[in-house]
């Protein structure tokens, strides 16, 4: 049972792995023995990994995946390094934060680059080296608003609600997954995304915890979650433990969007 829920020696790239929820995903699979490519924005992963010991488990790199070139150059650089994956994550997003009424067709389509279409182009490569070796698991981050739409009455001035690019970018995640899960799934290459419910940062707890409050009373657990909750639903999904479940949205959510 240990070893189907382990992941020991596994090599998972994981792609946002320096952010607030990413370094919990980071610090998490690196305790169950993964090898871990992370990689984030600027010198982010640089700083967890000087921040913490991961033993040297953990490899720090730079990488902006809306960048195609870039994304190309950091999965062949990877594969000829430690080969394939035997998982990847990506908790990479974007979004504008604007309203409704503000936001451009360019800006609209320069976020669903890098949340959507970056994620096409990611999969169907790493799925790709995975089918050519032994198989793999891949999971991507959808989320609540890709689901159900915000509450306005949720956002106090000069809060804007979840802008719509970030939801509709989401949804289509939802459905890349599936559709990738089908076409991968005979050579034995798994897709799943999360979708996480109310997860405020630090900055946003510190800052606004009337709003972070009333998040918490939207679930049916009445809190918001915390950042290591989250981790513990990727590496089941990257873990022989979820052998059999492919083309899932598995929603971390504390009930918010069963209401």
């Amino acid at each position: 049972m240990k070893d189907q829920f382990g992941l020991t020696d596994k090599w998972i790239w994981l792609i946002g792995g320096a952010g607030f929820l990413g370094a919990a995903v980071t610090k998490r699979l690196t305790e169950l023995g993964a090898k871990v490519v992370c990689a984030d924005l600027d010198n982010k992963a640089f700083e967890l990994a000087e921040a913490h010991d991961f033993a040297g488990q953990m490899v720090p790199e730079t990488l902006d995946i809306g960048n195609e070139k870039a994304l190309m150059e950091f999965i062949t650089r990877n594969r000829e390094k430690y080969g394939p994956p035997d998982g990847l994550v990506n908790l990479s997003y974007a979004a504008t934060t604007k309203k409704l009424e503000d936001i451009s067709g360019e800006e609209f389509d320069t976020v669903n680059h890098t949340g959507l279409t970056a994620n096409f182009i990611l999969g169907r490569a790493v799925g790709k080296a995975m089918a050519a070796h032994e198989g793999g698991s891949l999971v991507f981050f959808a989320s609540m608003y890709g689901m159900v739409v915000p509450d306005p009455g949720m956002y106090e001035p000069p809060m804007n609600p979840n802008p719509i690019e970030y939801g509709v970018g989401k949804a289509g995640i939802i459905q890349m997954t599936r559709y990738l899960a089908m076409h991968f799934g005979p050579q034995k290459v798994r897709f799943n995304c999360i979708s996480p419910g109310p997860f405020p940062n630090l900055e946003v707890r510190m800052k606004n915890p009337e709003f972070t409050a009333k998040l918490g009373k939207k679930t049916f657990l009445q809190r918001t979650g915390q950042a290591d909750e989250i981790a513990g639903p990727v590496a089941f999904l990257l873990s022989d433990a979820s052998a059999y479940i492919t083309g899932h949205n598995l929603v971390v959510d504390g009930g918010w969007t069963s209401w």
